[in-house]
């Protein structure tokens, strides 16, 4: 099955690449999460849309990837957020919370695909999350969770 890629799959490309995959996979798992859409002759230009975009936003190369990874590194995140009783957040932080803060702290717009959080954050208080800026450099960011 020929797919394009919405999106970036670990092992198999980037956004607007095409790529060949067995059929059960592309058609239970990519196609259903939006992670590719069908190939066809019409979609070329779509192709070429998705690459635009994507080379727009994208770090360009490991050094201009270490570039922002001092500055996530040397910011200060603070995440004003709703505290009960024991620390305890009403809600949780996601990655799209994470990505407006630094945003909102003199931080760099980043993608929410690119921020790596194993559980959503529950409690306040300091917690470190990983953004993988390029495939060589990733970046350790201190998010402050505090009560607003």
């Amino acid at each position: 099955m020929k797919l394009i890629l919405n999106q970036e799959v670990d092992g198999l490309g980037a956004p607007g690449d095409i790529v060949e995959v067995k059929d059960g996979y592309g058609r239970n798992y990519l196609v259903p999460r939006n992670l590719a859409f069908q190939w066809s002759k019409g979609a070329e230009k779509q192709i070429t849309q998705i690459k635009r975009a994507r080379d727009a936003r994208a770090i360009r190369d490991a050094a201009h990837a270490n570039e922002v990874k001092n500055q996530l590194e040397g910011l200060d995140v603070k995440l004003p957020a709703r505290v009960g009783a024991n620390n305890k957040l009403f809600g949780s932080i996601n990655v799209g919370d994470i990505a407006d803060a630094v945003r909102a702290n003199g931080g760099p717009l980043l993608e929410k695909r690119s921020i790596t959080l194993a559980n959503p954050i529950k409690t306040a208080g300091k917690h470190k999350v990983q953004v993988k800026l390029h495939p060589e450099v990733s970046a350790s960011v201190t998010i402050d969770v505090v009560a607003a």
